[in-house]
């Protein structure tokens, strides 16, 4: 966005670069007006009309977004930086080649040790500890670790290769103009003035859809909040910022994805190992003793209130609903053994997720940030490609969860292998839905996608980029339910909290009492690693349910035959 105001600024003689930040400056004044204005007519409702392929667009356009900055990077390591000197020595052939490559190792070695680092958890080696600090930190200890790499270096290699990062200190001169910009805005011409209102209104919408779409998501349903949410007073705090950032010349920032839910995730607490083991048992020993489905959810209820000291017993009976239901639900039904209550599937399902609810992790955060200024002279000695290795982690990391993604994946697949799909964990709609309208769907968010990504390269109107995500809201509700039938459309298009991922199918090749004898015995989990199992990558939270008995016949017609 501000390549775009700088790009139009530049080229005009009334205004240039000495005036760009002034002119930027009217730009978040006239956003943050706006965005005040939808605080007061509380217009954070309209947030529930963008429905999920918004929140996919917007998050696969990042990432194709960051992949683009990558490979510019990647080649830019092989050419001569502009405005440089080409006669320098480090600027001919064989020292270029020779940055280049080291700029693709480092690249390509952070992004490899990076999406390792994120797996830790699932290790086989150390302890659960070493294994979530090194999942939690991983990323940081291995710009690290690259960043030391770049200087194992032979001595007779210039010091200019690998290239680093370059800012001037935060307490130099060069540093120091930008405070003074407000008073540089009453240089600005007037048209220009008014102007600003056209990149004010784009930034205002970018704004609006992203920091909302990332406090909805940070706050959805199943993370169990205590304290109510507050989208409205965010967006006039959002707008109050962005009049300041504006005025002392800093680029103003907002909520947004993947990291806002992300957080919500990592303050989640999950006692589930040791409640879930102490519940299973429970109900297993009153099964076996032929106790009604009443007293098995009464005995399972005394474990959860017993061992969960986070609220009332009052609010944990309330908690409970769901699994309640689920277990007299099953009573209702009778002997029928697929409607027999089952402490393994209903207990995963129902038991309650707890969410640390504070603010100092936020205040540390903001504290981090504002001390990243004091540390710029360890950061210059990043190498630039490490930088490039890390935005790839970026894109690639998000696209996990991404559902748009996962349908992109699928087209690919031979027909006769797409029973695997189902075999593992998957979103409902590839039971439910025919593969050649998921194959329709995918192609127009494939095609929008790459309008969307067509707009941010036209100059200068490459600012009108968040135009087409609102076009959606009219697309999604009056143009796709003419080619796709209401009940597909739902099950593509649900709200990220109200998907509904389907659970891998049990082997048909053993009994259910192999299955489950000897599970939990030995077992070593850490509640993070149990709430990386119901999260995507992005931190929303999935909502298990067992795969659909009726559509057996989809993964194994041949066994369905031979029972008939």
């Amino acid at each position: 966005m501000y390549t775009y105001l700088y790009d139009f600024a530049k080229g005009r003689k009334d205004l240039g670069r000495e005036l760009y930040l002034a002119w930027v400056g009217w730009v978040c004044l006239w956003t943050a007006l706006f965005l005040v204005l939808l605080a007061i007519f509380n217009a954070c409702d309209i947030i529930n009309k963008f429905t999920r392929i918004a929140g996919e667009l917007f998050g696969m356009l990042i990432s194709v977004l960051f992949i683009q900055e990558a490979i510019k990077g990647i080649v830019s390591e092989f050419k001569i930086p502009k405005g440089e000197y080409s006669k320098k020595e480090t600027h001919q052939f064989p020292w270029l080649y020779t940055n280049g490559l080291l700029g693709v190792i480092f690249t390509f070695g952070l992004l490899y040790t990076a999406l390792k680092s994120r797996k830790a958890r699932s290790w086989w080696y150390a302890t659960g500890r070493f294994r979530s600090f090194i999942a939690d930190y991983g990323v940081p200890l291995m710009v690290l670790l690259w960043t030391a790499l770049s200087f194992s270096v032979p001595r007779n290699v210039p010091s200019d290769i690998p290239r680093r990062l370059y800012s001037p200190l935060a307490w130099e001169s060069a540093s120091l103009h930008h405070w003074t910009v407000m008073k540089d805005m009453g240089k600005v011409p007037p048209a220009y003035v008014f102007a600003a209102i056209i990149p004010a209104v784009m930034v205002a919408g970018l704004y609006f859809f992203d920091h909302s779409v990332a406090s909805q998501l940070a706050q959805q349903q199943e993370f169990n909040l205590k304290k109510p949410s507050a989208y409205h007073y965010d967006m006039l705090l959002l707008g109050l910022m962005t009049l300041l950032c504006g005025l002392i010349g800093l680029p103003p920032s907002n909520g947004v994805l993947p990291q806002s839910p992300m957080h919500t995730k990592s303050l989640a607490v999950l006692k589930r190992q040791l409640i879930r083991k102490k519940m299973v048992k429970s109900a297993k020993e009153s099964i076996k003793q032929k106790a009604s489905n009443s007293e098995i959810y009464g005995k399972m209820q005394a474990v959860f209130i017993e061992m969960d000291n986070s609220t009332t017993p009052t609010s944990q009976v309330k908690e409970l609903e769901d699994l309640k239901e689920a277990v007299m639900k099953s009573e209702n039904k009778g002997d029928n053994a697929k409607d027999a209550f089952d402490p393994e599937k209903h207990i995963d399902d129902y038991l309650p997720v707890r969410v640390k609810e504070q603010r100092v992790s936020n205040l540390l955060q903001s504290l981090l940030v504002a001390a990243s200024v004091f540390s710029m002279p360890a950061i210059k000695k990043i190498p630039k490609s490490v930088l490039w290795g890390y935005f790839a982690y970026m894109a690639i990391d998000s696209l996990p969860g991404n559902q748009f993604w996962e349908r992109l994946l699928l087209l690919f697949i031979t027909p006769s292998r797409r029973y695997k799909v189902l075999e593992g964990g998957h979103a409902s709609f590839v039971e439910s839905v025919p593969f050649k309208y998921i194959a329709i769907f995918t192609l127009f968010q494939l095609v929008y996608l790459l309008v969307c990504f067509g707009v941010t390269w036209i100059p200068v109107a490459g600012i009108l980029f968040p135009l087409p995500f609102f076009l959606l809201i009219i697309i999604r509700q009056h143009l796709l339910p003419k080619f796709f039938q209401p009940h597909h459309l739902q099950e593509m298009d649900s709200a990220e909290w109200e998907e509904v991922a389907g659970a891998p199918k049990r082997s048909l090749s053993l009994p259910r009492e192999l299955e489950t004898s000897n599970e939990d015995d030995g077992m070593e989990m850490c509640d993070a690693e149990i709430l990386d199992e119901l999260t995507t990558s992005r931190g929303e939270l999935k909502i298990k349910a067992s795969f659909s008995e009726e559509r057996r016949g989809q993964i194994y017609p041949e066994i369905i035959g031979q029972k008939e």
